[in-house]
């Protein structure tokens, strides 16, 4: 879905708070773009065919076999070559990230050995998930290989929970887990399209065979080296402010806000649409919001915020309240729950 992600940004001017996107919000990169800044040299260069200088260190960082590990330009490129390379029945629980989808529609199940049918399941899990934030436990997941099916973790959040959650060790320890890491929200780097796959050998040997020679930049592959080295660059979200964020949008009459585990939260207006809300705040406040209404499930009143600064989402707390309000004394607006 090339249109209807978070961070839209560039489509209205003058934006002053950004909560459509679910990365890490005021992050320093100022010593990234420094290092990358002194070695001009790579813009003149191919990189690497495969990152394979990177896919080391991933693996070294990880304590498993270089070759348990996949670079990627971005943990959605990741998404799109598990499906190319194992066109099985795509089981996508709902709501959630709409590529997975996506890219099982671009390459659908085949038929293998003659059979009518695929040869097998692939599950698609987000954990954390997008766009509610909650987090499956390791028992549920473990549940999904009994019938012999390929199970996809995208992790893209594991830095945005402190919920327990799989390992690279063992999703590369069992030949039916395939799990996707995303430098993007690690680092808070989306401008540099970098993730990767961590899986059993048998898996990533099947995936090798799809990939496209220079398909990560010069840059991508040195900013993953230096990231690497500086644990203290790692995004990790302020939980607890965004705990306050949800309790504060509880607080308003109209507002359901969803049970989460990460600093994003999924919300629901019991009157107007997501549409309208994001309107009204970007015309009025300058603040945008992810209408969440083109998630699989989702109606039109379902709207995903991220917490910022405790600043700006008390400013986000109080237009929220004066949409809500303004729709409440709206005329042609139906009483909601609340008043019926």
């Amino acid at each position: 879905m090339i249109e209807g992600h978070g961070d839209d940004a560039y489509r209205f001017d003058g934006i002053t708070s950004d909560f459509s996107s679910n990365i890490c919000a005021n992050v320093d990169h100022a010593i990234l773009m420094d290092h990358l800044a002194s070695l001009p040299r790579l813009l003149c260069h191919y990189p690497e065919p495969e990152p394979w200088s990177l896919e080391k260190l991933i693996a070294e960082y990880h304590g498993i076999d270089p070759q348990q590990v996949i670079v990627t330009n971005g943990a959605t490129d990741a998404i799109y070559l598990i499906a190319q390379a194992f066109r099985l029945r795509p089981d996508i629980p709902s709501p959630t990230f709409s590529e997975y989808r996506d890219a099982c529609l671009m390459f659908p199940p085949v038929s293998q050995n003659g059979d009518t049918t695929p040869a097998g399941t692939i599950h698609w899990l987000c954990n954390p998930n997008n766009p509610t934030g909650q987090v499956l436990a390791q028992p549920e997941i473990d549940k999904m290989t009994l019938s012999g099916d390929i199970v996809v973790i995208d992790q893209s959040y594991e830095h945005y929970t402190d919920q327990e959650i799989m390992t690279p060790r063992m999703a590369a320890e069992n030949p039916q887990f395939i799990q996707i890491h995303s430098f993007t929200k690690t680092y808070a780097v989306p401008g540099l399209r970098l993730g990767y796959i961590t899986a059993h050998c048998l898996l990533t040997g099947v995936l090798r065979r799809f990939l496209r020679p220079w398909s990560v930049s010069a840059l991508a592959v040195e900013a993953g080296k230096f990231l690497l080295q500086h644990d203290e660059l790692v995004c990790r979200p302020h939980l607890a402010e965004a705990r306050r964020l949800a309790d504060g949008l509880r607080q308003i009459r109209g507002v359901e806000v969803k049970p989460t585990q990460t600093n994003f939260m999924l919300c629901h207006l019991l009157q107007g649409t997501a549409h309208a809300l994001k309107t009204f705040l970007i015309e009025h406040h300058k603040m945008l919001i992810r209408d969440a209404s083109n998630f699989d499930g989702l109606d039109d009143r379902y709207f995903r915020v991220a917490a910022q600064s405790p600043q700006e989402n008390d400013a986000l707390i109080a237009a929220v309240r004066g949409f809500c309000m303004s729709q409440t004394s709206s005329p042609s607006t139906k009483p909601d729950k609340h008043d019926e």
